[in-house]
């Protein structure tokens, strides 16, 4: 799925009042002594696996990203590496992490980088933002804890923290709202002094936003911006930032096809764009009817057997998948083409899958090893 991203702050944006001077280095202060100091990504200064860590912890807590990060990094340990790799095999490192697009933009990335830079990161946030599939928050935090930039980062987290210590209203997703909050990002760190410690301060916004400014009962009493927090001082933790407003996700339906034949299972490979983009999974149908039109021409010796329903849920929307199983009889088929493969079972995990799909297969095929 695709990943919304908030511009940078325009040039002529009113400037708000910047807060107290101090405010950037109490957060960096606060974060040296009480923040997060376990995580893989931050025992380097290495650009590559700083952005790395950043593309993978879009949209996912740390806790998932830690066994994924370190797996893809003993994959493919420099930014050249990854490069160089086939798509498939970065998708299938990738897979279980959710929104492939990220993985196919970092793949992209990597090859730029490669063969526009030498292999080598630019040290700036503007010319970092230029490079496929890296935002301006992205951006910031690469430079900041690589190059020491004073540069401002708004990921998620970062928004909620400064929606409430500026009370801030309005959807901190939308654009005139992230426009402001990316306005007062900079003037804290315009306000802070020179020797202001970036990778702890970039680092301690993150590590406030994630385990004291919460999103439900927030820790006021250990957050070292409460003495000025608007938020707190108006009694609105609880208001702020103002929730997005809820739609109601839509139900759609397809029809998946486990066919298998002489110890092999029938995959395809998705579309680059879309959902589960350059992932493979099984063949995917739209109705119940065209389903059974593709059994058809199979040749199998009997109706498919439908399986329990599952339900995967998208950003926007909630998918219930029909699973049906379908065994054909003697050898398995001719290769049906550069995007359908007839895959040994004890060979799936050699396929990057969604998660979904996995799941299914590893339930169908517990004593096979597949992809989680």
């Amino acid at each position: 799925m695709a990943l919304r991203t908030a511009a940078a702050p325009r040039p002529d944006a009113p400037v708000p009042p910047a807060g107290p001077a101090d405010a950037a280095s109490r957060i960096a202060a606060w974060q040296r002594r009480a923040g997060r100091h376990g995580l893989p990504w931050q025992r380097t200064r290495d650009p590559y696996r700083i952005w790395l860590s950043e593309i993978m912890l879009q949209q996912t807590q740390a806790a998932t990203v830690v066994p994924y990060y370190e797996r893809f990094l003993a994959l493919f340990p420099t930014v050249v590496d990854l490069a160089d790799a086939p798509q498939d095999a970065v998708l299938r490192a990738w897979a279980g992490l959710g929104y492939y697009a990220r993985a196919r933009n970092l793949h992209r990335c990597a090859q730029v980088l490669r063969d526009a830079h030498g292999g080598r990161f630019p040290a700036s946030a503007a010319e970092l933002a230029r490079l496929p599939g890296i935002g301006p928050s992205t951006a910031a935090a690469v430079a900041a804890f690589a190059y020491g930039e004073r540069a401002p980062i708004l990921d998620g987290n970062v928004r909620r923290v400064l929606a409430r210590y500026f009370a801030v209203e309005g959807d901190p997703t939308a654009a005139r709202t992230a426009q402001r909050l990316w306005t007062h990002a900079q003037a804290l760190i315009d306000a802070a002094p020179a020797d202001l410690d970036m990778a702890a301060y970039t680092q301690g916004q993150m590590d406030l936003g994630a385990t004291v400014c919460t999103r439900a009962r927030p820790d006021c009493a250990r957050c070292p911006l409460a003495p000025d927090c608007q938020a707190r001082i108006q009694g609105r933790q609880d208001e702020l930032p103002t929730p997005r407003a809820r739609r109601a996700q839509p139900l759609r339906h397809c029809w998946m096809l486990i066919a298998e034949c002489d110890g092999r299972v029938l995959l395809e490979r998705r579309p680059d764009t879309g959902i589960w983009g350059g992932l493979w999974t099984l063949p995917q149908f739209e109705d119940a009817a065209a389903l059974e039109a593709a059994c058809a021409t199979l040749a199998a010796a009997g109706p498919p057997l439908a399986l329990a329903a599952i339900d995967h849920v998208f950003t926007h929307f909630r998918l219930r998948i029909q699973p049906c199983w379908l065994r054909l009889p003697g050898a398995a088929p001719a290769q049906p083409g550069a995007d359908r493969t007839w895959a040994p079972i004890g060979d799936l995990d050699a396929h990057g899958m969604p998660a979904p799909v996995a799941r299914l297969l590893a339930g169908l095929y517990a004593d096979t090893p597949l992809p989680r």
